[in-house]
């Protein structure tokens, strides 16, 4: 059986602000590590550590949905990588850029 055509454009919107957001996030951190923005100094650790709490979101995700329908295992996936990407974009972009 389908999902219901909003659940699916729902996912849709979600997955396509988080690959913004992730975008974003990279090119901060980047540019962070280039001098040319401001972050902490332990960004490069929560940047590792944070795709290993990710990668237990999602194995847990996985493992509450795995006797429902794969789109409901998605949506689950999603949602943690989503709340994730959107917190790093707000955290780093409060930051202001360092002036030349």
């Amino acid at each position: 059986m389908f999902p219901h055509p909003g659940r699916v454009l729902g996912l849709w919107i979600s997955v396509l602000a988080m690959t913004a957001e992730a975008q974003s996030v990279i090119a901060m951190r980047m540019m962070g590590m280039a001098g040319l923005w401001p972050v902490s100094p332990t960004e490069g650790n929560r940047m590792v550590l944070e795709k290993v709490e990710a990668w237990h979101d999602l194995l847990r995700a996985g493992a509450v949905t795995a006797f429902r329908p794969p789109f409901d295992t998605v949506e689950a996936a999603v949602k943690p990588y989503r709340r994730r990407t959107r917190a790093n974009a707000r955290r780093l972009g409060r930051m202001p850029a360092k002036r030349g």
